[in-house]
């Protein structure tokens, strides 16, 4: 498979010793006409790759603020066909990683094979099925490999080193850390199970790591760098499309907290 946009950026970064600020929003939230601008406004903040949710009525691995973005997402009659549309709608102005974030039921109704074929149509560079089990994931690897994706999986501070080496089995692109056990959402600290999970997984895999769940501030971001080649914020930036929803300063808010985020990202020393 050639390499997609998400290897390209962190062969990038990498040599840059930067790490990637990856933001995620869900899309369609707080309306599908209004993403594109806040992914255009994210990354003039200083995003580098995008994770677009797919909003679903059951999202058990999402905390409060993020369920909302659902629900005000599936209000705004938000489906997987309109994520990829939105996702076009992206990639008509910008190349920007996308990677497709989503739960197995919406990708099962939808098609695998379908969504493999139209995601890769409309721009998407990989996919992340949070509830899926690597043990159960050859079937969805080969298929989003065959057309071109990348296969992004979760590993946790509760994953047995056999489940660590699988993850890297089956991952491409970038393996997603998960800091800490729970929902997602903002934290004030850093998890201590961070550093831990890193170095365990870096044994297993030379792939690119990023580290999300409950990072969103500055500070936090850059002790994650620290340690990781990503950051993922989701919360933070969910959490001013909550607030800000009816507002023209909307994509001003989300581009001047992604600054705020990478400013600590410019650079690191292993």
């Amino acid at each position: 498979m050639s390499q997609t946009r998400i290897g390209r950026l962190f062969d990038r970064l990498r040599a840059e010793q930067r790490p990637a600020l990856i933001a995620y929003i869900t899309a369609g939230d707080p309306s599908p006409e209004r993403t594109p601008a806040l992914v255009a406004a994210l990354q003039r903040g200083g995003a580098d790759l995008i994770e677009l949710g797919v909003p679903f009525s059951d999202p058990i691995a999402d905390g409060p603020v993020i369920q909302r973005g659902s629900e005000r997402a599936l209000r705004a009659k938000t489906h997987v066909s309109t994520v990829l549309e939105i996702a076009s709608q992206i990639r008509k102005r910008s190349e920007i990683p996308l990677l497709l974030f989503t739960y197995m039921n919406p990708v099962l109704r939808y098609g695998l094979e379908r969504l493999a074929e139209d995601a890769v149509a409309c721009g998407i560079d990989g996919c992340l099925l949070t509830d899926l089990s690597v043990e159960e994931a050859e079937g969805y690897t080969a298929a989003m490999r065959g057309a071109g994706l990348d296969t992004v999986f979760l590993a946790a501070p509760t994953s047995s080193q056999r489940r660590l080496r699988l993850v890297a089995q089956y991952s491409s692109g970038f393996i997603y850390l998960v800091s800490r056990t729970g929902v997602t959402g903002e934290r004030t600290a850093v998890s201590d199970s961070v550093g831990p999970l890193v170095k365990a997984m870096r044994q297993a895999t030379s792939l690119p790591l990023a580290v999300g769940f409950g990072i969103s501030t500055a500070d936090q971001a850059r002790a994650i760098g620290e340690l990781a080649d990503g950051v993922v914020v989701g919360s933070a930036f969910v959490r001013t499309i909550e607030e800000y929803a009816a507002s023209p300063e909307l994509e001003s808010k989300l581009e001047a907290l992604a600054r705020e985020l990478s400013s600590g990202l410019l650079s690191k020393n292993r």
